[in-house]
């Protein structure tokens, strides 16, 4: 394999900006050989993605980025090589689109009272039938002009303390990791850099992650830099963790980095990808 696998990476489906089959092709287009479809807690993507990296010649891994509460804070984690048609994890997926729509639904208020009406319809345009996702409402906010861009809308609006907060509960760590573990998959910390943790906490998390059966740490992430990587390159080392890459790539007008440009992970990693039989869908994946 000449490139670094992008193992993270969203659709239409959740909060990104291309349906399945464009991030297929889009990938394939920049030579990424294999990568993961990693939608927010929906596994709805998956089929139409397969259908397409057959047609393409790329390898997909089947995955998913579930929402997480750990210590009071949001973290996700991705789970890679699943099967999505499991049961249990569907199950528990089904538990956080219900709470997305809750959550939508209370973002939306507090954006009214904020002086902001129409949000939750607008919202449902961007996800175009996809589950509702916090981007979505900060893509409205950005039509409004309150913003120049998503990051700026997050900062303002949607973060603790801001007109638009809603404080999430989602699921459990050990909860999250029992699914992904039913699914058959491996699970892996997502972009840890960006929960701004210190070296502690971060030490703390990696340690009841691999209690709880977690497998990988993502070292290279579209949101790390350089210094990011090698960072948690000596915690996936550190903690026993597998290192994984991924772009996190929701579209090309909003990304850190383009699809087919990882930079490889540093040399003292030990790279999940290359775990036995981490070769693509399973064989009952749906058609």
């Amino acid at each position: 394999m000449d490139k670094t696998p992008d193992l993270h990476t969203h659709s239409t489906a959740s909060d990104g900006t291309l349906s399945p089959t464009d991030l297929i092709k889009r990938a394939s287009a920049a030579g990424v050989e294999m990568m993961a479809l990693t939608d927010h807690d929906t596994v709805a993507g998956i089929a139409e993605a397969a259908r397409a990296a057959k047609a393409a010649g790329l390898t997909l891994i089947a995955g998913v980025e579930v929402s997480v509460t750990w210590n009071g804070r949001t973290v996700h984690v991705v789970g890679l090589d699943i099967d999505p048609n499991c049961a249990n994890l569907l199950q528990g997926l089904q538990e956080l689109q219900m709470y997305r729509v809750w959550r939508a639904e209370q973002i939306a208020r507090r954006l009214a009272k904020a002086g902001f009406d129409g949000a939750l319809d607008a919202a449902r345009a961007h996800a175009k039938g996809g589950l509702i996702a916090r981007t979505h409402f900060a893509r409205f906010l950005v039509e409004r002009g309150v913003a120049a861009d998503i990051r700026g809308v997050f900062k303002h609006f949607l973060v603790h303390g801001k007109p638009g907060h809603v404080p999430s509960e989602w699921a459990a760590l050990a909860q999250a990791l029992e699914w992904i573990e039913a699914a058959g998959g491996h699970a892996v910390i997502a972009h840890p850099a960006r929960y701004g943790f210190s070296r502690g906490k971060i030490q703390r998390l990696c340690r009841e992650f691999r209690e709880c059966g977690g497998r990988g740490l993502e070292v290279v992430s579209g949101s790390h830099s350089r210094d990011d990587a090698f960072t948690f390159a000596r915690h996936a080392t550190e903690q026993h963790l597998l290192a994984s890459a991924g772009s996190d790539f929701h579209g090309p007008e909003s990304s850190w980095i383009e699809l087919g440009q990882l930079p490889a992970l540093p040399d003292n990693c030990k790279p999940i990808w290359l775990l036995p039989g981490f070769s693509g869908m399973p064989a009952n994946a749906p058609a």
